[in-house]
């Protein structure tokens, strides 16, 4: 009886029947119950009324047999007005769900060269010909093979799951999540599933949500053209939106090649059920990738070493060829070769080096590439772009000082010899200075406080030991200007006269990594060796040799600092300390005090250093480390914005690399001659010129654009650009009436097709992490004996909506003409 309510209602392994009531739903019945027994009695008044008074004749059996049919049907009336509904109440043990999610991304379109057809035979001897080897019509993509396997024997594998579960079908869509794949509509809810107790209401049909036909079907609406593999992304959307209390495991079949989103490991442990990682692919493959390592930027007629890596798998002792070629982002002249080399396979990879010496000045476009190889299942990962900035020009330092110290001594004369700095890049303000000199000599600046089409073309600004008195409102308002709208850098360095106490009430406290403290005393009670933090680590300037124990050598070559400036805190915005005191603590009696820091501020950055013992770093090596920890400094605060007086017209791209159907967000920073922002209505139309080109297309005409202001000084637009390859955007600059050029670079393939073979490393990961298994695609029928099927215990609530039913209506009919036969046979109008 169980089976067969439970088959009417569509409630899988239904045990029994814990309880069930009528109620009635019509609002007027259940604010005024008693008016429903009212006029159930009137009905039955009315009816003995109607045949005692108004049929004529006496009393008999007969007449109240009629009267108490029409009763009935006049109390069904009412009682369809009430709308009764029947609630019962089951206890039944489900199939638990199993969620099956299917690689939606485009390597399952890969065609693997040593997977074939189940069904075709493969020699495994040594001695096997080439006329064993499959054909090229025999190979599938990993898809087919998916797909294959699924439907192998008439789906034998699919019906023993769902024999035990309900399942449920998933696609990956890139890093948007998942896609349910349904050839019909999703589950019914409890209402929906009553209603199949009509096969009297004539709305029931057989639920075949989760029959072996309809997963096959559904199997047809996989996809698998996604640009990124997203198993994190993927399994959280699942948690999220489908979530359920009765799963029993999660299904993977995918290559594993993940390149975006969240950690895939820790998504599949938060879900809390067992991974089955079902691995499609090679697990390992011929296979030859390049990488290519290229200065931030290059200086013209200066020498630079560009380094292509070339990795490999299962090439081992082979000899490929490399070649490195470079040509102008603008497309221009064709690349020319700027070397060619023979190299040996003998290791996993394998680092080549190029010199090259820039000829000209611009956007540079390299080209690293290696000779594909016999088997090579994926070749695009054998060639690889960046383009790089080759600048004609110098980086522009001003060191303001106070007096002549040894730290401004030791940089001024490393930087005369830097070959992006020299000696017309070094400019200084020494308050102490003689005004003639600082009159005549070109090294001396003889204000502090410059135009500002002067002041503005500053790269990095050094700020020495100086009292505020010095330090003019207008300069510091420029400084920050400098900082946070362009870029600029700011080293701030304490000195012993002064300290940074000397800034808290000037604009520049605001910039600083840490709280100086006003009332602030120089601190030289013992000496200390600096403590490098575990996060310096991270930063170029802050890594002195090219290992652990010569980097630790070099900082230990600084020896013991004889004082330091103490602040009162450190700044929680942005900051990060990469060098504090060993046992000196800051007011809150927790934090060590800072030596140094740096902070992020606007758009550019600003270091602080406690002291100005610096010099230090030379004691042993001469000027090897110290020119080091400057030298990269200074690359890192001058080189990440555009050079001196390129900062009045700088054209940016939020990235360098796009996928086809990304938007391309263009900003135009302009301003005019003294840096002032350039508004809209300085301009013809208010808009600014520009043109975009395919650089891998000669032939085809620019596209032209015009840039709206957005704001004054910030012009801005969002393209979209559907074509692969190297692309420049030319926008006109109408005050200097020349071209600023930029260039991206769209990719005309996947990430997908970037590796050959499976990342069996995440597979079993996924599986042993979470208590499941990692099995191969030929055992997709073991898993049904593999996978557990917990029992659940499930509480459902059917509602019936009596009086909505042919059953009802069928009664009413059935009493009125019954009513009518017998007052024919007695003869009754």
């Amino acid at each position: 009886m169980m089976k067969w309510l439970g088959q009417l209602l569509g409630i899988d392994n239904l045990n029994e029947l814990s309880g069930g009531r009528i109620s009635f739903a019509a609002p007027w019945v259940q604010e005024n119950g008693w008016l429903l027994i009212v006029l159930l009695a009137a009905a039955a008044i009315l009816s003995g009324l109607y045949y005692l008074c108004f049929q004529g004749g006496q009393w008999s059996k007969t007449r109240g047999l009629l009267a108490a049919i029409r009763a009935l049907v006049l109390a069904l009336l009412v009682l369809i007005l009430a709308e009764p509904i029947l609630e019962l109440k089951f206890i039944s043990y489900p199939k638990p769900w199993l969620w099956v999610l299917l690689d939606g991304s485009e390597s399952m379109e890969i065609t693997d060269e040593n997977e074939v057809e189940p069904d075709v035979p493969l020699n495994q001897g040594t001695g096997a010909s080439e006329a064993s080897r499959p054909s090229s019509q025999q190979l599938l993509s990993r898809s087919e093979r998916v797909r294959q396997a699924l439907e192998k024997d008439g789906g034998k594998a699919v019906q023993e799951l769902a024999d035990k579960f309900r399942i449920r079908l998933f696609s990956m869509v890139d890093h948007q999540g998942v896609r349910v794949l349904s050839a019909e509509k999703k589950d019914s809810t409890p209402v929906q599933n009553s209603m199949a107790l009509a096969g009297l209401l004539g709305s029931g049909e057989n639920d075949e949500q989760h029959s072996t036909n309809h997963l096959l079907s559904s199997l047809k609406l996989w996809e698998t053209k996604g640009e990124v593999s997203a198993h994190g992304a993927a399994i959280d959307d699942l948690a999220r939106r489908y979530s359920t209390d009765h799963l029993a495991g999660l299904v993977v079949v995918s290559d594993f090649d993940q390149n975006s989103g969240p950690n895939a490991v820790s998504s599949a442990r938060r879900l809390n059920v067992p991974v089955y990682a079902v691995g499609v692919g090679p697990t390992s493959a011929r296979d030859l990738s390049v990488d290519l390592l290229v200065p931030p930027t290059m200086k013209k007629a200066e020498t630079s070493t560009v380094v292509v890596t070339v990795r490999q798998r299962e090439n081992q002792g082979e000899t490929v060829q490399v070649k490195l070629s470079v040509q102008p982002a603008s497309g221009e002249t064709p690349p020319s070769l700027i070397g060619s080399q023979q190299i040996r396979l003998s290791s996993a990879s394998v680092p080549v080096e190029f010199p090259y010496l820039p000829d000209q000045a611009g956007r540079m476009v390299f080209v690293a590439e290696v000779e594909a190889i016999t088997g090579e299942t994926v070749v695009e990962n054998n060639r690889v772009m960046k383009d790089v900035n080759v600048i004609d020009d110098f980086l522009r330092l001003l060191f303001v000082e106070y007096e002549p110290t040894w730290e401004w001594r030791f940089i001024k004369e490393v930087f005369h010899r830097d070959r992006l700095v020299g000696m017309r890049g070094f400019r200084t303000y020494l308050r102490s200075a003689d005004p003639v000199v600082r009159e005549t000599n070109d090294l001396f600046l003889p204000s502090l406080t410059l135009p500002r089409n002067e002041f503005f073309q500053t790269d990095v600004i050094f700020l020495g030991d100086m009292p505020a008195a010095s330090l003019t409102s207008r300069f510091c308002e420029l400084t920050r200007e400098f900082v946070g709208q362009f870029g600029g850098g700011l080293v701030v360095m304490a000195g012993p006269r002064f300290g940074p106490g000397e800034l808290a009430q000037t604009p520049l406290a605001d910039m600083l990594p840490v709280v100086v403290d006003p009332d602030g005393r120089l601190d030289d009670r013992e000496e200390f060796a600096m403590k490098l933090t575990p996060l310096a680590s991270q930063f170029d300037f802050m890594r002195l040799g090219q290992t652990a124990e010569e980097d630790r050598r070099a900082w230990a070559n600084l020896g013991k600092v004889p004082w330091y400036q103490p602040v009162l805190r450190v700044e929680p915005r942005s900051t990060t300390v990469l060098a504090e005191h060993p046992t000196a603590l800051c007011a809150d009696g927790k934090t060590h005090q800072p030596l140094i820091a740096i902070r992020k501020y606007g758009r550019g950055e600003v270091i602080y250093i406690a002291h100005n013992e610096m010099w230090r770093l030379r004691r042993l090596y001469g000027e090897a480390y110290y020119r080091q920890f400057w030298g990269q400094l200074i690359h890192r605060l001058g080189l990440s914005h555009a050079v001196g007086n390129q900062k009045r017209f700088v054209v940016r791209t939020d990235k360098s690399r796009y996928r086809a159907d990304e938007k391309i967000v263009v900003t135009v920073e302009a301003y005019d001659q003294n840096f002032n922002p350039l508004g809209a209505d300085q301009i013809p139309d208010g808009r600014l010129n520009s043109e975009l080109s395919n650089l891998e297309t000669p032939g085809l005409e620019p596209q032209q654009l015009l840039i709206p202001a957005l704001k004054p000084g910030v012009f801005e637009t969002r393209l979209q650009v559907t074509q692969g390859g190297e692309h420049q955007l030319t926008i006109f600059d109408p005050i200097e009436k020349q071209s600023v050029s930029t260039s991206f670079h769209v990719a005309s393939s996947s990430a997908e097709r970037r590796s050959a073979v499976r990342n069996s490393a995440l597979q079993i990961s996924l599986a042993t992490e979470t208590g499941g298994k990692a099995c191969e695609l030929n055992e997709l029928d073991q898993l049904a004996h593999e996978i557990r099927a917990p029992q659940f215990q499930a509480q459902q609530v059917v509602i019936l909506p009596i009086w909505a039913t042919w059953l009802c209506l069928g009664l009413i009919v059935t009493l009125l003409s019954l009513e009518w036969a017998i007052r024919k046979g007695v003869n009754l109008p």
